[in-house]
């Protein structure tokens, strides 16, 4: 494994070095999306439905307005894509008993199982590079992703330790 901390001091970033993380961040994005791009393509919806979809999944029972503030876009254009999927049956939209003017969101057992084609590429190339990467290029990673998440949304993202399995050993 190489000695992340070697390569680069934080303190002294070059130019090049700036733009080859921004141009890493291009490239791991469209691959990081080409497989859920390619599904949701074939039942005509986008990356905005998948976002949607994710969240909701996370989130069981989100109401909107949080939706809208993890998403940070406008009410209408939520709107046309909950609509949308509300109407193809992968999102149930309820009202909130203890406040009736809150709606809130939960995936349909359609919805969980389009948000697992959706995620299980994305899932298996996170843990391949984890693993491959070591536990302490993992923090560092998720540090330096929490850095470029707005201030507002970064205390979503607790920074820990990850704990990587200890691979077994056959009898020998």
């Amino acid at each position: 494994m190489v000695d992340v901390k070697s390569m680069a001091n934080p303190l002294f970033l070059r130019e090049e070095e700036l733009r080859q993380g921004i141009e890493m961040l291009f490239f791991a994005y469209r691959d990081f999306t080409g497989e859920p791009d390619a599904i949701l393509s074939e039942i005509d919806l986008g990356r905005a439905h998948h976002r949607v979809i994710y969240f909701v999944g996370r989130n069981p029972r989100i109401t909107v307005t949080d939706l809208l503030k993890i998403l940070k876009i406008t009410k209408q254009s939520l709107s046309r894509v909950l609509s949308q999927l509300v109407n193809e049956g992968y999102i149930e939209q309820t009202t909130d008993q203890g406040d009736r003017r809150k709606k809130l969101l939960t995936l349909t057992e359609k919805g969980v199982d389009l948000e697992h084609r959706l995620t299980e590429n994305q899932r298996k190339r996170i843990a391949r590079a984890y693993r491959a990467a070591g536990a302490e290029a993992v923090q560092g990673f998720r540090e330096v992703l929490r850095g470029i998440i707005d201030p507002s949304d970064q205390e979503r993202f607790e920074i820990v330790t990850p704990t990587m399995p200890v691979p077994r050993r056959g009898k020998g």
